[in-house]
């Protein structure tokens, strides 16, 4: 792919918090292209989040999908905490770039079957994340509207809570959470990162030297001062340090959650099925003693609704201890298995709410050979669903899915199936409007070929 040379302020504008300004520099970005771009690679990033949680590159869900095109990745995926803020954008600007996309909602909830263990969530017994995937639309009915209000509602308290605790221990510096916090998103969801943010300006704002700055960050994270220097000129390294020490396990803001901090993991179930959409189990590493017991856990999620298992794998591969990457890999490939015998989907991705995370795991890695084609299938798959449910309203929930593919493994092969098929920009996607609900599975995909 060939591009003018006056693209970088155009890319810069795809992460404009106004949503006009980007859809028109992604229109001119594709207007100037020279050349199309060569076919997109057999990679998936399906758990991106968006600014409208938080990315720690700053993507929109417009430049997610700019950045898919630009690097050839075949499919990508948008997760939002709390959130359906990102569906309609991206879906819209994947269509635009040629990009297999889906969009989803991630959130930690209330699991009282596992209320001793930890899971995916260490030093927090009973707490899960769990999200919901290939969504189809942002617009949705009063009651998941109601739904999604009450997951932002109860996020925002706890932004607030946090807050409180950091304004009296961090005094002189303090934080407004209205002007210095919301004002860092495009829609007013913030995260923990964005209050981290907020107070590293507003500490620089106060103490203007360096050497008062770093006094105050050594005696308020319990570090040799002459460490600080260093420590905050990586800035993306500060974030993350400030965060650990101050709000996650063990920090000053950290309050041990309970039954009623998160929604019960049925509560989040009840938005995603009344969207359409694809209840998603998350596997962390396999090392807590929850996910010790990872089929057990599977069994009731899947009895609940699960359909799919998101993974991360970078964390399970990629480390520099050789011991730990032995049994944690191990712990990958045993998921991998567990999942198929489970007939679920894999969801992956780097998740991009970090710095130093990856655009897009290393699919060439030997490490990961084993269970590439499983990666790529569920990329595939949720894709399938996507282009199906929003469409023709015929995806995986339903009524004709459930008439012609009565098992998950059959739902699972179609829309992996029609996910390979069906291009964006291409003619598939055009015969797509000639499919009826009174076709087979087997007449949709000889229509299609």
């Amino acid at each position: 792919m060939t591009l003018l040379p006056q693209t970088a302020e155009l890319e810069q504008q795809l992460n404009d918090f106004d949503p006009s300004t980007r859809k028109d520099a992604l229109d001119t970005l594709l207007r100037m292209e020279i050349e199309p771009p060569g076919p997109a690679r057999e990679v998936a990033n399906m758990h991106c989040h968006t600014f409208f949680s938080f990315n720690a590159y700053g993507h929109s869900p417009t430049s997610l999908a700019w950045l898919g095109r630009q690097r050839g990745i075949g499919l990508m995926g948008t997760v939002d905490f709390d959130v359906l803020d990102a569906v309609d954008e991206f879906l819209d600007a994947c269509e635009l770039t040629g990009v297999r996309g889906s969009t989803g909602i991630e959130t930690r909830t209330y699991f009282p079957e596992f209320a001793d263990f930890e899971m995916n969530s260490p030093g927090e017994p009973g707490i899960l994340y769990h999200m919901g995937i290939g969504f189809s639309g942002g617009e949705v009915s009063p009651k998941a509207a109601r739904i999604l209000s009450e997951l932002c509602t109860q996020s925002a308290q706890r932004n607030l809570d946090v807050i409180e605790r950091l304004n009296d221990y961090l005094d002189p510096v303090k934080v407004d959470y209205p002007r210095e916090v919301l004002t860092l998103t495009p829609k007013g969801t913030a995260t923990e990162r964005h209050i981290v943010l907020a107070y590293i300006h507003v500490a620089k704002e106060t103490f203007g030297s360096s050497q008062a700055l770093g006094t105050f960050w050594a005696e308020k994270l319990q570090l040799p001062a002459d460490d600080l220097p260093s420590l905050m000129a990586d800035e993306p390294g500060f974030q993350n340090l400030v965060r650990s020490k101050l709000i996650k396990r063990g920090g000053i803001a950290y309050v041990q959650p309970s039954w009623d901090s998160f929604p019960p993991l049925e509560h989040l179930h009840e938005l995603i099925l009344e969207c359409q959409a694809l209840p998603c189990a998350a596997w962390l590493d396999g090392t807590t003693n929850g996910e010790q017991k990872m089929s057990e856990l599977l069994e009731l999620l899947v009895a609940k609704g699960a359909v799919a298992l998101n993974l991360v794998p970078d964390r399970s591969w990629n480390l520099p201890n050789q011991e730990e990457k032995r049994l944690k890999l191990d712990n990958l490939y045993q998921v991998v298995e567990l999942a198929r015998t489970f007939d679920l989907p894999l969801n992956v991705g780097t998740e991009m709410n970090s710095f130093g995370q990856k655009i897009v795991d290393d699919f060439d890695a030997p490490e990961l050979a084993p269970v590439r084609q499983a990666f790529i299938d569920g990329a595939y798959f949720v894709y399938g669903h996507t282009v199906m449910q929003r469409k023709l309203t015929l995806g995986y929930q339903s009524a004709w899915a459930n008439a012609y593919l009565p098992t998950r493994k059959d739902r699972n092969e179609f829309y992996t199936a029609l996910g390979r098929l069906a291009t964006p920009g291409g003619p598939v996607i055009d015969r797509l409007n000639a499919v009826t609900d009174a076709m087979t599975p087997g007449n949709v995909l000889a229509h299609l070929t």
